[in-house]
């Protein structure tokens, strides 16, 4: 129950970290088509999804900072291809998947794997 926990706090909080990133990119730049960024409303609503994101990965059940952060960056990672997947019809290929894998691999060891105490 432990793990289902920390793995839907893992989605929540990329969720929050992806989105609002994406949120001040769309704010600053658009959507890529050079008319400009789409303003301050959306920059400020990823300021603030990028705080709830701090707050989220306080919520996980190890109260180890660097495991939690680093464990993190391997569904940064593989949530950020699926991000733009989603939100940007971004087409990843083999290598991006294949590296998307290989980061949840090290996700899963660093904050899974038994430990002896």
């Amino acid at each position: 129950m432990l793990v289902l926990r920390s793995a839907l706090l893992f989605v929540l909080a990329a969720v929050f970290e992806i989105g609002g990133a994406w949120l001040v990119w769309q704010g600053v730049r658009g959507d890529g088509s050079g008319g400009g960024g789409r303003g301050w409303i959306w920059i400020g609503a990823g300021v603030i999804a990028l705080g709830a994101y701090g707050f989220v990965a306080t919520l996980q059940p190890d109260g180890e900072f660097g495991r939690i952060l680093a464990a993190y960056g391997g569904i940064f990672v593989a949530g950020s291809i699926v991000w733009g997947m989603v939100a940007d019809g971004y087409r990843p290929d083999r290598w991006d998947v294949t590296g998307a894998l290989v980061c949840l691999a090290g996700m899963a060891l660093i904050m899974y794997a038994p430990r002896g105490h």
